[in-house]
């Protein structure tokens, strides 16, 4: 039989997928001993399903959401889609601006470093507020990230790749927005456009290799299904280079998504 790809595969229960991320959720912070969660909130639809997520998982009084922009590059109406979401939801939230950090940090290394460089600075700052928090408040810190954006690798290690959990990692992005339909979040967050807002003007469907409706379905089909590139391209009615692509992104961020590796057997080197 011949498995189906098309975005009716990627529909999820919903009702069942919230009870079982909210037992996640509340078990993972358990475990730890820890007392609520740190989530850094962008305004985005990744971040604001979290946030609902463990708000419904913990209650609102042990979670803390961070909105970090830069206010040279983060929109306005990011800011206050975070703020007016962290309002309704009842959580304590800091409002930090990064710019400080980041200018006298830019300020001490060799100029001419390209705008990636920057930018990963920019989410490797809020990183370490999140965790500043973490330490001082015996949280966790949760991360947003989706599996979409994890697979490929558009992500900053040690940025917003640093995080304890992560609840929604399963999800592609298009089942990430129907979540937050049944969430009951707002259609500015559900359909705005993703980004990670690390230079002004950032997008990141000019920066992966094709809009999530058709990227979360190449990646269904390579690694849920285990298809060839070839059999995915022809299935999809896309060029097999732009499945290829989708692959070898996956390949070249391993690094990204696995523990750093040692020497196995040490003890074998000793005198």
């Amino acid at each position: 039989m011949t498995e189906r790809l098309d975005q009716e595969v990627l529909k999820i229960d919903c009702k069942q997928a919230e009870s079982v991320i909210i037992d996640f959720i509340k078990k993972t912070v358990e475990a730890a001993g820890a007392e609520g969660v740190v989530v850094g909130m962008s305004g985005g639809v990744d971040s604001s399903v979290v946030s609902v997520l463990c708000v419904r998982a913990l209650g609102p009084e042990r979670v803390l959401g961070l909105i970090m922009p830069d206010l040279g590059i983060t929109p306005k109406e990011d800011v206050e889609d975070a703020k007016t979401l962290a309002e309704k939801l009842g959580i304590r939230t800091r409002f930090i601006p990064i710019n400080p950090v980041v200018d006298s940090f830019l300020k001490t290394v060799p100029t001419g470093a390209d705008r990636i460089v920057k930018g990963n600075v920019r989410a490797r700052t809020r990183m370490i507020f999140n965790y500043f928090f973490a330490n001082a408040l015996g949280y966790l810190v949760v991360g947003t990230g989706d599996r979409s954006e994890i697979l490929i690798g558009y992500f900053t290690k040690y940025g917003d790749g640093g995080v304890d959990f992560s609840p929604i990692a399963h999800f592609y992005k298009t089942q990430v927005r129907q979540f937050a339909t049944y969430l009951g979040l707002p259609e500015e967050i559900i359909n705005k456009p993703a980004s990670p807002q690390l230079w002004i003007g950032q997008q990141a469907t000019d920066e992966i290799p094709v809009d999530y409706d058709v990227l979360d379905l190449i990646l269904h089909g390579l690694f849920d299904l285990k298809m060839i590139p070839k059999e995915v391209a022809s299935r999809l009615e896309v060029p097999v280079v732009l499945v290829d692509e989708v692959r070898r992104r996956f390949e070249v961020s391993v690094h990204k998504r696995i523990y750093p590796p040692g020497i196995e057997n040490g003890e074998s080197l000793r005198l």
